[in-house]
């Protein structure tokens, strides 16, 4: 039996898992993190934040305790404590205050012991700075801010799609679905909204989540912040937030936005996974553990380089369970909460796609079809207006009678609108005239529309 890092509550634990020690403190109101105010509140133990301590000065030329708590993120009390315990074993010395005022503070340097302890810390790992959290206080902190916590009422969704001409009978649909925390299945034929769809339940979610800089798992660092998918929240409103809670908040966690992950046909098995860089030695979280709280997109479902039965054979268990499981090198797995959205989205027929277990695990399947005429031309008027013209009487005429009337097996789809007018428009500024929607300019930009063999 391979060993299980278990974080959940109390259950049956076979005789290899590992135990880890559940932080005692609770979380505060608006589930923010609270500070610790002992180093065994930090859930690391003492000779492991020594080793950071060490390896951060060392690298950072760091003197002053006030440098050393911004840059590992610790309250300077229990920055103090390192620093006494780093000076009894003699790995570092006092230089003495800089100024002579009674405030100014003290200034520390390595010893040569303390320099040769830094380099033996940097061979075993690269990481510096933010103290990382322990497992078990990331995944009490992912279950406290689940998304599933934050709900959408139709007048949200409405503000978000509000650039997208959606049904009433498709917004029913999508509402609930978005609101599950689930998954969802967006599918019907190309070009007709359902990546948008995906991208405007995304900006709906504005709730604020903390991410740590970093976790710890068997003395292995794993990287999960990611400034390209986490979005700060300024600083001066999450200092509000926390002064009104009257809360002390965990410095090694971020306030961020609600994360939205959006992958397509680059998507591979070992995304999903642990990613180790062989030189600093930290892993880097995988997209899904990153999405956590948030949505996690997976777009052109279906067009990945691994088949989707096999995607789904990996997703199978976090859609059904809501726990994922990852390994490090040494093959030591350990579980984490799975707490996304996942939204997937694909113009091939689901059951060209997947078995029918795996149609089961997503749980709302949304068809976004073409639109009718009625719609379309609502689409085309919103367009046009964001062109500066107008959809006259006239144009909708020739659109229809013209153009798709003599175009065997045209057919209406979302996209063509703002198509022919971006094409509209290139072809004047091509002639040097005016931007109108002239018979003789959609006629040419409708050759662009298809390919003639």
């Amino acid at each position: 039996m391979e060993d299980v890092l278990e974080l959940s509550a109390p259950v049956a634990v076979p005789a290899q898992v590992i135990p880890l020690p559940i932080d005692s403190l609770p979380l505060g109101r608006g589930f923010h993190p609270p500070a610790p105010t002992t180093l065994a509140q930090t859930g690391l133990d003492q000779k492991f934040l020594i080793d950071l301590m060490i390896r951060t000065i060392y690298r950072l030329g760091l003197e002053r305790p006030s440098e050393i708590r911004d840059e590992i993120k610790l309250p300077l009390a229990l920055v103090g404590q390192l620093i006494e315990a780093a000076q009894a074993q003699k790995l570092i010395e006092t230089l003495g205050q800089l100024g002579a005022r009674m405030t100014a503070e003290m200034r520390y340097a390595l010893t040569g012991k303390g320099r040769e302890w830094a380099l033996e810390a940097l061979a075993q790992c690269e990481w510096v700075g933010p103290a990382p959290v322990s497992l078990a206080a990331f995944s009490r902190q992912l279950e406290a801010q689940s998304i599933r916590n934050e709900t959408l009422s139709r007048e949200e969704l409405e503000g978000v799609f509000s650039g997208l001409t959606l049904s009433e009978k498709l917004m029913d649909k999508i509402g609930p679905a978005a609101n599950s925390g689930a998954s969802i299945l967006l599918y019907g034929p190309p070009g007709n909204g359902k990546s948008s769809i995906a991208e405007a339940v995304c900006t709906a979610f504005q709730g604020q989540v903390y991410f740590p800089h970093a976790v710890v798992v068997d003395k292995q660092i794993i990287k999960v912040f990611d400034p390209t998918v986490h979005k700060r929240i300024d600083r001066g409103e999450a200092t509000r937030n926390t002064l009104r809670s009257g809360e002390n908040i965990d410095r090694r966690f971020i306030a961020c936005r609600r994360p939205a992950v959006i992958t397509g046909g680059e998507l591979t098995l070992d995304r999903l996974d642990l990613a180790m860089n062989t030189v600093s030695r930290v892993y880097e979280a995988p997209m899904q553990l990153k999405a956590a709280g948030g949505v996690l997109v997976i777009d052109d479902f279906g067009r990945q380089r691994q088949g989707p039965q096999e995607l789904m054979n990996r997703l199978i268990v976090p859609l059904e369970s809501g726990i994922d499981y990852l390994a490090l090198q040494t093959g030591r797995k350990f579980r984490v909460p799975f707490d996304s959205l996942v939204m997937f989205s694909t113009n091939i027929s689901p059951k060209q796609l997947v078995d029918e277990a795996a149609l089961r695990r997503m749980r709302h399947k949304v068809l976004v079809d073409r639109p009718d005429r009625d719609a379309f031309f609502e689409i085309f008027t919103r367009a046009a207006r964001s062109f500066g013209v107008e959809l006259d009487e006239g144009t909708k005429v020739f659109i229809v009678n013209e153009l798709y009337a003599k175009e065997p097996g045209a057919e209406f789809h979302a996209f063509q609108p703002r198509f022919l007018l971006d094409q509209v428009r290139s072809i004047c500024v091509f002639e040097r005239v005016p931007f109108a929607l002239e018979p003789q300019y959609l006629r040419r930009a409708w050759e662009n529309l298809f390919t003639r063999e």
